[in-house]
């Protein structure tokens, strides 16, 4: 049985602090307490829950948002040894009376409460776990002489219209994550970040991105490509969590991956009990499983062995970043780092995971915060497109292959030309680099079809200059560009090639 000698320091010093709030606030305040995913909140209040019914002659209550919580929490409980009921769906509550404490999810809490089948008129302490949801609200109805502890990793309502300084007197703020990883309780996350254009995504009514523009853009061959790309070059054999927005997406990474060979399971939460319990034993049991999983997963999951972590989706939620990286950050005897490949410029969007975030400003004032996180134009315009390592070798003679569209735009407006030069410029630049390393004009025509995401970036690029990017507009402008490029280096490559080599072309 665990005691509270197995506690970390900075465990036993958060039960003090939050005890010492217990003892001097009001039976009915509210307090949140914050911690990193992985800094072991379900360790520090079942730690509480023991210290409270040894001093207290009250009951205590744990509400959790997920039935796996529950069970999880549960055994937590008992393994400080506090005995506990849970309360689901199923529970036979005629032997009530002999437990001080009751661990219950959510939506079958407020079903029992509502028909009046169990009796909470004895509890003192209300502990909440993921805090940040808001299905939870709606029962604090029922307990307003009861002092109420939330717990969470990000203290930032997952409905902007609800904050939780609506529901919370106070927050207190535990260890930082460069706390927890330079005492090596936690894993350093190393990030690798690609830039994506997402500008045709939606935000839904709940604030985030909609599945279904997710579906759209994340299944289209080239986000596959730099999936799997980016899988090849960071994490090619090791163990593997994907993170997607939509069950399609989820299932085109699964084809993607297992086409090319890859050891890879998809999991959703419509699968069964069973299922899952089998999808889980595997990965834990094989060294470069993959999983690729959409809305599962992000909480009361841990798996130490998960070496890297993809965000294969862009989120606008700061909660759903830290808890899809947080997976990755339990620590082993032989791993100190893991990576995150981040797919939807989440890293732009709210910075590296761990970053020294001021959570009592975010707790006091969330409209401040989401009203300063960057949009992704802001994002996007700072994006520099970089040429893939293959492709630039094949671009060698060539000191710079960058052409900054935005700025030949901006200088053809101070001339007052037309924005038409800003393509025609473009075009000459590709041809150049193109002659510059090629022997013949067939060579030339090779290498500008390599070019195809350098076209398209740029393209996208131009199309915002000009405030013009219907999908017509863009897929002829597209085709147009190739089109020209191609006829300007049949025209112009004896000339240029003169130019650039000093000598002929031979014939």
């Amino acid at each position: 049985m665990k005691t509270d000698k197995e506690l970390y320091s900075y465990q036993k010093g958060a039960i003090n602090k939050i005890f010492k709030r217990f003892e001097d606030a009001p039976d009915d305040y509210h307090l949140l307490y914050q911690l990193p995913t992985g800094g072991g909140k379900t360790v520090i209040f079942s730690e509480m829950v023991r210290q409270y019914l040894k001093h207290h002659n009250k009951k205590v209550l744990v509400m959790t948002h997920r039935i796996e919580l529950c069970r999880q929490t549960s055994e937590m409980l008992s393994g400080f040894g506090v005995v506990n009921k849970v309360v689901d769906s199923k529970a036979n509550l005629d032997d009530q009376n002999e437990f001080d404490c009751f661990v219950a999810m959510v939506e079958t809490l407020n079903n029992r409460l509502n028909d009046d089948k169990l009796d909470i008129s004895d509890i003192g302490l209300v502990i909440i776990d993921e805090a940040h949801y808001n299905s939870f609200t709606k029962l604090f109805k029922f307990f307003e002489k009861s002092f109420i502890l939330g717990v969470t990793a990000t203290p930032l309502s997952s409905n902007i219209k609800l904050p939780m300084t609506d529901n919370y007197n106070e927050l207190i703020v535990g260890e930082t994550i460069e706390s927890l990883i330079e005492n090596e309780f936690l894993a350093r996350a190393e990030t690798y970040s690609y830039n994506v254009g997402l500008t045709s995504l939606v935000v839904g009514s709940n604030g985030d991105y909609t599945v279904k523009s997710s579906e759209d853009l994340y299944t289209n061959n080239d986000m596959l490509s730099k999936l799997i790309q980016g899988y090849e070059k960071h994490s090619k054999g090791k163990k593997t969590l994907i993170f997607n927005n939509g069950i399609n997406t989820s299932l085109h990474v699964y084809d993607t991956f297992r086409a090319a060979g890859y050891p890879i399971a998809h999991l959703d939460n419509t699968a069964s009990k069973k299922q899952r319990k089998a999808i889980l034993k595997w990965f834990k049991e094989t060294p470069n499983a993959i999983i690729s999983s959409v809305s599962i997963l992000t909480t009361g999951f841990d798996e130490p062995t998960i070496d890297t972590i993809i965000l294969n989706r862009a989120t606008k939620s700061l909660t759903l970043y830290y808890q899809m990286i947080g997976r990755g950050s339990r620590i082993l005897n032989n791993k100190s780092t893991f990576k995150v490949l981040d797919l939807g410029n989440n890293l732009h969007r709210f910075g590296p995971w761990g970053a020294d975030l001021d959570w009592q400003k975010i707790f006091n004032s969330p409209n401040y915060y989401l009203d300063n996180i960057l949009d992704d134009e802001s994002i996007e315009s700072s994006f520099r497109y970089e040429m893939p390592a293959a492709l630039r070798t094949e671009f060698s003679n060539s000191e710079e292959v960058y052409f900054d569209i935005k700025d030949a735009y901006t200088n053809s407006v101070k001339k007052g030309e037309s924005s038409k030069v800003v393509l025609e410029r473009s075009i000459h630049q590709h041809a150049y680099i193109c002659i510059e390393n090629s022997e013949d004009v067939y060579d030339a025509l090779g290498l500008a079809k390599m070019l195809d995401e350098d076209i398209d970036y740029r393209i996208q690029r131009y199309s915002k200059c000009i405030s013009k990017s219907t999908f017509n507009f863009l897929h002829w402008l597209k085709g147009d560009y190739r089109l020209k490029l191609r006829n300007y280096l049949r025209e112009n490559f004896d000339t240029m090639f003169e130019e650039i080599h000093g000598r002929p072309p031979e014939d």
